[in-house]
């Protein structure tokens, strides 16, 4: 299987960042959100990406392009054009660029590369950080037959909540209780047979193509309980990080 990151959109919410590269290059405790999602899926043996490009998508080639010297220890001799490499770090992954414009949607961007796309893939979003365990997500998308699987999450609450009798406050909950409430994570596993879903005008996955699998029966929820975190803003960015520094994602 390969695996598919959406990696083109402004990112317009983390500007702080954005402005000078796309959001999947910011960085956490200093490496990008892209090599983050990327050691997930190879923790689990898929090595082979597809990543769709588009809001200054020609920093993304680069950092792939000079990824084995960044990673090695090299000898430059500045008289001459010669270097010499002593040791390489890479990784073992295959990476394939796909161009797919600044201002596309999800679905039009996904539908671009339906002639390279000829089995059964993942999914995933260039910004969003988890532990989803994917090797039980592909067996829950096999064992339910669903065109595709999203994995659901459940959001972490951001306002505290106020116990009211009347007009008077009685006590503060300082989280609110989120359990009945999930919403898409990403992480999905795909049918090939979805780009014959997908509509021909421009379009969004989320909301115009996942509504007809939904009508259709054909979209499923793994529940995902483990660690998630989005990254729109710069307080998410903190949060990523915090985790980072305490441990909580494992392939770092």
């Amino acid at each position: 299987m390969k695996v598919v990151i959406f990696a083109g959109g402004l990112g317009t919410r983390l500007t702080e960042e954005t402005q000078l590269k796309p959001k999947p290059l910011v960085e956490a405790c200093g490496k990008p959100l892209l090599w983050h999602i990327m050691q997930n899926y190879s923790s689990y043996g898929f090595k082979e990406f597809v990543i769709l490009v588009g809001y200054k998508g020609d920093m993304i080639r680069e950092y792939f392009a000079n990824f084995w010297m960044y990673k090695s220890d090299i000898t430059f001799n500045l008289l001459s054009s010669d270097s010499h490499v002593h040791e390489t770090r890479g990784m073992p992954w295959k990476v394939s660029i796909v161009e797919t414009g600044i201002n596309t949607s999800t679905g039009s961007r996904l539908a671009k590369i339906k002639n390279i796309i000829n089995e059964d893939f993942l999914l995933t979003y260039g910004d969003g950080i988890a532990d989803v365990d994917i090797s039980k997500l592909i067996d829950f998308h096999y064992t339910n037959s669903s065109l595709v699987t999203l994995t659901a999450v459940q959001p972490p609450a951001k306002f505290g909540a106020l116990k009211l009798n009347g007009h008077l406050v009685t006590s503060f909950q300082e989280k609110m209780d989120n359990l009945e409430s999930w919403v898409n994570g990403g992480f999905f596993v795909v049918n090939k047979d979805i780009f014959d879903i997908i509509p021909e005008f421009d379009n969004s996955f989320e909301s115009d193509v996942l509504p007809i699998l939904a009508a259709k029966n054909q979209l499923s929820a793994f529940k995902h309980l483990g660690f998630w975190q989005p990254v729109d803003t710069v307080r998410d960015l903190t949060k990523l990080e915090d985790a980072i520094n305490l441990g909580l994602i494992k392939w770092t």
